[in-house]
């Protein structure tokens, strides 16, 4: 089953047939939502809002740990991220769609980044975090649509809620080499690979940041919705495309990064780490 995980401005899927909301408690605390299953498309999805219905959680608020978990065990193989994003390049156009394929983390420790520790020693790789196969079906998808679709982006997670400094932006862009900014896919995108989930984002440009010399372009929260909801309504153009057509594998790495990542034999866990780790190897 496909985990849509919307990001700000994107609460609900207009033309979602519901037909369960899970309200759920999780070994890692509560999703950031209800979790609503139903049909879209003609496909069964889970549907989460990242920032709750209402958008009452800052990035580093979110709890991503019970939100990965949740869509896990609600039965979610593949999640299909929507973030929106800044721009460090000046081809990526706010109102453009950008599909990232590496991440940067530039966040500050704050946020429960692993499912692992206290007990679990494990460490999963995420030399390639983004799953190929699944971010091969969403380019197809939007050229199916003729939907214009920057590729193979890197995105720079930040701490927040602060928007950057020049400073930053000149970092992130030149030394870091990244193309997009924004506060949410980590530890969001390795907290999928830990649970076996195929991910990939779909990034929602809205601003360039604030590299740029004339200031009318740097982001603000007035730009951000001057632009957004255009590029929302690509987003669910393309994922209803992408609901079209069966999904491609998943690569063994991703369905089965737990193998050897695992060091502490099952014979250590708890009881009720047993069970959680039961659902992340499912």
């Amino acid at each position: 089953m496909l985990g849509v995980i919307g990001g700000s401005g994107l609460y609900e899927l207009d033309g979602l047939e519901v037909q369960q909301e899970h309200d759920l408690d999780t070994p890692f605390g509560k999703p950031s939502s209800t979790i609503i299953q139903g049909q879209y498309n003609g496909q069964s999805i889970l549907f989460l809002a990242r920032h709750g219905f209402g958008h009452q959680f800052l990035p580093h608020e979110v709890n991503y740990r019970a939100n990965i978990f949740a869509l896990k065990k609600l039965g979610a193989r593949r999640i299909f991220g929507v973030s929106a994003s800044g721009s460090l390049r000046e081809e990526l156009k706010p109102g453009d769609l950008a599909l990232v394929s590496q991440y940067f983390d530039y966040t500050r420790g704050k946020r429960a980044h692993t499912f692992f520790g206290e007990g679990i020693a494990a460490h999963v790789s995420t030399a390639q975090p983004a799953c190929t196969a699944l971010s091969d079906d969403i380019v197809l998808a939007a050229a199916r649509l003729n939907q214009d679709l920057h590729v193979d982006k890197t995105y720079a997670c930040v701490e927040g809620p602060r928007l950057g400094t020049r400073a930053e932006s000149f970092f992130l862009r030149d030394a870091a080499k990244c193309d997009l900014v924004g506060m949410t896919n980590v530890p969001e995108a390795f907290l999928a690979r830990e649970a076996q989930i195929a991910y990939a984002t779909v990034c929602l440009v809205t601003d360039y940041d604030c590299w740029m010399d004339d200031p009318a372009q740097h982001v603000s929260v007035e730009k951000f919705f001057e632009v957004y909801g255009g590029a929302v309504e690509k987003a669910k153009a393309l994922l209803g495309e992408l609901l079209k057509e069966p999904f491609s594998e998943t690569p063994g790495d991703v369905r089965g990064s737990l193998k050897m990542s695992v060091l502490t034999p099952d014979e250590a866990f708890t009881p009720e780490q047993k069970e959680w780790m039961g659902v992340l190897r499912a």
